[in-house]
């Protein structure tokens, strides 16, 4: 599935990137499955320099990615790999990257439960 997205990406940049996320929706239950979350701590270890083993963002500007959504990362992921998403820091980190791995990296951060407080 993800391999497959990465191809209408690459190919119809943002119609493929609108299809493909109408993909991700439709079969969202299979793409949730994908992902392993165990295979993704051995891939983590690149990501853990800014977002930490637990998804909390070690810098200023990196982003909080703890429990954020399984199709969210790998979208983003992805689009930091083909040059959608520009980051000299992701584009070097993710471009080695597999679609397993993205996938797997994924379902690990997504895993991580996170509690959140309104303010009072």
């Amino acid at each position: 599935m993800i391999k497959k997205l990465t191809r209408h990406v690459r190919a119809h940049s943002m119609r493929g990137l609108i299809l493909g996320l109408a993909a991700l929706v439709v079969t969202s239950s299979f793409v949730q499955a994908a992902g392993d979350s165990i295979a993704g701590r051995k891939v983590m270890t690149q990501c853990q320099v800014c977002h930490g083993k637990d998804g909390i963002g070690k810098l200023s500007y990196t982003p909080n990615i703890s429990g954020q959504k399984y199709e969210y990362l790998v979208h983003s992921l992805m689009a930091y790999k083909i040059g959608q998403r520009k980051s000299q820091m992701m584009s070097a980190v993710v471009k080695n990257l597999s679609d397993e791995d993205i996938a797997n990296v994924a379902a690990y951060y997504a895993a991580i439960k996170i509690t959140v407080e309104a303010p009072q």
